[in-house]
């Protein structure tokens, strides 16, 4: 008797790939997503030495992860939210996936106008999960692999996946079990459950800035970062009774506009001498930040800590155009400009990795890597090997390097795209396509067809053009962009007055 039922126990974990103590040993993962976060809005550096707004800011959760993990001083996103967004969930760059500006109502562009300048019929509707939806591209969406191999899948704020009206404005056709607080929008009414999160009417939704689902804190003191965390609690418990590993993607709406005060950190920075709308936006920054203590508490009393991978990144720079005091653009110092630009204020992103035993704590990496990355670099922290995917996967996975990262990686090229109109005028915003390539990067205008070329580690703000003085560094550069643009049948713009495609950025004479 013993011997059939050892039979059927091994034919059975022989069948699904898994014995209890595989199962036993899936991580959780945490992937910490904050909204428009800048490179140093923070008290860890991820610079060669400790800035003025490192030393503003108070982040001690921030702090602790980073003392528990390794510290990516190159990472990078997109200019503007929704593309890093889609990039995350289907692995693909941008100016493949055509989600290239920001989403929100069905068929509609939020492409400013341009004097010369018309823009393509970009992806407006977003990712889906199904491939019957005008303007959207269809993918394998992260989260469904992961639900689909074992995982108990959250998602808590921010989702900005795809427009109003079509399925992915709800992140549980995305393949989450749980939605909290996420829709089409990627901005809200308010942090204050004093103004029931934008809602019109306590216990109501008010589209589209509203944020939903949250109606239990309407009237409440509660700031909407506190709530949002609580909520994100009670869902691992769920996950936790289920006896399933959790992905939790906490994706704050912090510290996205408006710019709300904390009360539970604003005085301290009014005391600071900080400007008004400094000193909301800074705790603002804090509050995201005690919502990361608050998670890394939560696995230390469950006892997870040891079996839970933490990641944390931005959607893009920190915004720096409007609403914030003092001369714009300057907000992410030493790095030029900020969210919407391709400069490194635009996309260059504070990021940290913790993975228990696994990742040398307190260690930094100066690898570049860009958002799509994450995509199978989750799926190989997780264990899952085998997948189909509708869509080809640019990102590569970084998991090599957080095993070894003394081994010498091969040489890799990062492109962004960006045939749109933010609206916002200010350094490095505008139409482009930009490629880094070792330590040279390369911005081309589409308006003028202009080229800026900046070597990055001696130039961090890039301040100082030298596409002049290397006319062979700007000829090799044009070339790989143009041909990797073609190659990934990215969009561009046309000229108004003679309906024609600007020239991509090797077809100049």
């Amino acid at each position: 008797m013993k011997i059939k039922y050892f039979l059927l126990f091994f034919i059975l974990t022989s069948c699904t790939g898994y014995t209890n103590g595989d199962k036993e040993k899936q991580p959780n993962i945490i992937l910490f997503l904050v909204d428009d976060m800048g490179w140093q809005d923070t008290s860890v550096p991820f610079w060669k030495e400790e800035t003025k707004f490192n030393q503003r800011y108070h982040t001690p959760g921030m702090e602790r992860l980073a003392a528990d993990g390794m510290v990516f001083t190159q990472a990078y996103a997109t200019p503007v939210c929704s593309p890093t967004r889609v990039s995350l969930m289907s692995g693909m760059n941008a100016a493949r996936h055509r989600v290239t500006n920001w989403t929100l109502r069905r068929n509609a562009s939020v492409d400013a106008p341009h004097k010369i300048l018309s823009f393509p019929d970009w992806n407006v509707n977003g990712v889906q999960p199904v491939d019957s939806i005008e303007r959207s591209v269809h993918a394998t969406l992260l989260p469904q692999i992961l639900k689909d191999n074992g995982y108990f899948t959250i998602h808590t704020g921010k989702a900005h996946f795809g427009a109003m009206n079509t399925p992915a404005a709800n992140p549980e056709n995305c393949g989450f079990d749980v939605n909290i607080a996420g829709h089409a929008a990627g901005g809200l009414g308010s942090y204050l459950g004093t103004e029931n999160f934008g809602n019109k009417q306590k216990g109501e939704h008010t589209l589209p800035w509203g944020v939903p689902g949250m109606e239990k804190y309407h009237g409440d003191s509660i700031f909407l970062t506190e709530a949002l965390t609580i909520e994100a609690t009670k869902a691992m418990d769920k996950a936790l009774a289920a006896n399933k590993p959790f992905y939790l993607y906490m994706s704050h709406y912090a510290v996205h506009i408006p710019l709300n005060a904390d009360p539970r950190f604003y005085q301290k920075y009014l005391d600071k001498g900080l400007p008004e709308s400094e000193a909301k936006y800074a705790s603002m920054l804090e509050g995201m930040d005690k919502s990361l203590g608050d998670l890394m508490n939560y696995l230390n009393e469950k006892e997870l800590t040891d079996n839970t991978i933490i990641i944390f990144m931005s959607d893009n720079g920190g915004l720096s155009a409007s609403h914030r005091a003092g001369e714009p653009h300057t907000h992410n110092q030493p790095l030029n400009s900020g969210k919407g630009s391709v400069y490194e204020g635009g996309i260059r992103v504070p990021m940290i990795v913790k993975w228990p035993d696994t990742v040398k704590d307190g260690s930094v990496s100066d690898e570049m890597l860009i958002i799509e990355d994450f995509f199978p670099t989750i799926l190989e922290m997780a264990g899952v090997k085998e997948y189909e995917t509708v869509q080809t996967i640019d990102g590569k996975s970084f998991v090599s390097l957080l095993l070894n990262p003394e081994k010498e990686t091969k040489a890799r090229d990062l492109f962004w795209h960006f045939p749109n109109n933010w609206g916002p005028t200010g350094p490095g915003i505008g139409a482009t396509s930009t490629i880094r390539s070792g330590d040279w990067k390369l911005i081309y205008y589409y308006h003028n067809q202009h080229f800026e070329l900046f070597n990055i580690p001696e130039d961090i703000g890039e301040q100082n053009n030298l596409a002049e003085r290397n006319p062979g560094k700007v000829k090799e550069l044009t070339v790989k962009l143009g041909e990797y643009l073609r190659n990934v049948a990215a969009q561009r713009p046309s000229f108004i007055e003679t309906g024609q495609p600007v020239p991509w950025p090797d077809e100049l004479e």
